[in-house]
C-alpha cells in the first residue's frame, strides 16, 4: 500500500507521467525520478533540440538512447563528444518532420528510464528581426535573417533599408547550432540624421529577390527620458594616457604645446555618441576625439568616453574654456584649465624663440672677434710706422 500511494502522489503532483518525463524504480524508491530536459523546445522541421537526462546515474557500460519517431535516427545521450555543454546532446528534427506531436523516451540498454514528448511547430516563412538600440537615430542594432523554410537554399543574404546608410551583408551564424538557417550581422548603425517614423527593412538574395520584411521604429529621446539630458559630468583632465581615476575639472593646469587628456562621463549617453564625441577649445590645435572606454566605463559604473589633446605650441599663458557638446545638442557643459608658458620659449627675451637669439648672440661674437683683429691689425701698423 505505501509505494501505491507513493506512486499515485508522484503522478498527481507532476500533473501525468509525460509531462515529468516518466517514473521509474527510483520514484518508489523514494529518490527523485530521471527526466528528460529540451533546450529549444518546441522546434520547427529543420532545427535541433538538446537532449539531457536529469536525475539519472548511468552505469557504466550501458547504452544511453533517446528515441522518438521524429527523428531520423535513436540519438545517443552517452556520447561526450554530442555533449554541447549545457544544452545537452543535440537532436535534430528533420525538415520533413509534420507538425504535431512525438513520444520521446530515453532507453538504458533495452529499458526506458524515462518518457516526454516533442511538440513540432509548424514551418515558418523567412523572417528578419532588428534587435537593441532602443530605437533611437544614431543607435546600432543586430539584424537577424531566418531562413529555415522548406525549399530554401540561398547563402547570400543583403538587409536593406533608409534607415541605414548603406545595405548591410548577412553573415550565416555558425553560433545558431538549433537553427542552421540563420543569417546575422552585428553592430548595424543606425542613420543619425533620421526623423522619427517607420522604416521598412527587407532582405533580399543574391538575385535581388525579396525574402523578407519588417519595420523599424525610429523615436528621438524626448523630455523624460533617461538619454534626453542624461547625467553628463565633465570635462575634467588628467596627464597620463589611460588614468582617468585622477581626472579633475577645477585647477588643473598644462604648459603650452603640451598634451592633456579630456575626460567625459554620462550615465545615459545619447546612443551613436560613441562616433561622435569631442571636446572643443580655442587652446586646442584641434577637436579632441573622446573614445567610448567599456572597460573604464564599467569600472566606473557610467560610460567614460576620453581623449588626447594637444595645447597649441606658443600659446600665451591664462585661462582657457574646454567645451563638450553632447544630446544632440540639448547638454553643453564647459570647464577651464590653466595655460602656463611654453617651456621651448621660456628663456627667449621679448618672447622671440630661442634659436633667433642664440643666433644674435653668435653673430654679436662674430663681430666682436672682427673688431679685436681690427684693433690689432692697426696698432701693429702704427708701430711699424714710428
Amino acid at each position: 500500500m505505501r509505494a501505491s500511494w507513493q506512486r499515485m502522489v508522484a503522478v498527481g503532483v507532476c500533473g501525468g507521467v509525460l509531462s515529468c518525463g516518466g517514473l521509474t524504480e527510483s520514484a518508489v524508491a523514494g529518490g527523485d525520478p530521471p527526466t528528460i530536459s529540451q533546450a529549444f523546445a518546441g522546434p520547427r522541421p529543420g532545427e535541433a533540440i538538446g537532449i539531457a537526462l536529469l536525475n539519472y546515474e548511468r552505469k557504466p557500460g550501458v547504452r544511453l538512447v533517446a528515441e522518438s519517431p521524429v527523428f531520423a535516427a535513436p540519438v545517443r545521450l552517452d556520447n561526450p563528444a554530442a555533449d554541447t555543454g549545457g544544452e545537452g546532446v543535440k537532436a535534430p528534427i528533420p525538415m520533413s518532420a509534420k507538425p504535431g506531436s512525438y513520444p520521446l523516451v530515453v532507453k538504458a540498454g533495452s529499458k526506458v528510464v524515462a518518457r516526454d514528448t516533442i511538440d513540432v511547430k509548424p514551418p515558418r516563412r523567412p523572417s528578419i528581426e532588428v534587435e537593441g538600440g532602443e530605437g533611437r537615430p544614431g543607435t546600432r542594432v543586430n539584424l537577424f535573417f531566418d531562413d529555415l523554410f522548406p525549399g530554401e537554399t540561398g547563402t547570400s543574404f543583403t538587409a536593406r533599408s533608409t534607415a541605414f546608410a548603406s545595405p548591410v551583408r548577412l553573415a550565416y551564424d555558425k553560433d545558431s547550432w538549433n537553427n542552421t538557417r540563420t543569417f546575422k550581422a552585428l553592430d548595424v548603425p543606425v542613420r543619425p540624421s533620421l526623423r522619427d517614423g517607420s522604416y521598412p527593412v527587407w532582405v533580399t538574395d543574391a538575385d535581388g529577390r525579396q525574402k523578407a520584411r519588417t519595420r523599424l521604429d525610429v523615436r528621438s529621446a524626448r523630455p523624460g527620458d533617461d538619454d534626453y539630458l542624461g547625467q553628463a559630468r565633465g570635462p575634467a583632465f588628467f596627464v597620463n594616457e589611460g588614468y582617468v581615476f585622477s581626472a579633475r575639472d577645477k585647477g588643473f593646469r598644462t604648459a603650452a604645446g603640451r598634451t592633456v587628456y579630456v575626460k567625459w562621463q554620462d550615465a545615459h549617453p545619447d546612443p551613436g555618441e560613441e562616433e561622435h564625441m569631442t571636446a572643443t577649445s580655442p587652446a586646442f590645435r584641434s577637436p579632441a576625439k573622446l573614445e567610448f572606454d567599456v572597460i573604464k566605463g564599467h569600472e566606473l559604473d557610467d560610460p567614460i568616453f576620453w581623449g588626447p589633446a594637444r595645447i597649441k605650441p606658443g600659446l600665451a599663458p591664462g585661462t582657457y574654456p574646454v567645451t563638450v557638446v553632447s544630446h544632440r545638442g540639448r547638454v553643453k557643459k564647459t570647464s577651464y584649465l590653466t595655460v602656463t608658458q611654453d617651456p621651448s620659449r621660456r628663456d627667449s627675451p621679448k618672447g622671440l624663440p630661442t634659436a633667433v637669439w642664440l643666433g644674435a648672440g653668435i653673430g654679436g661674437i662674430a663681430l666682436g672677434a672682427v673688431a679685436a683683429v681690427l684693433v690689432v691689425s692697426r696698432r701693429r701698423r702704427s708701430a711699424t710706422l714710428s
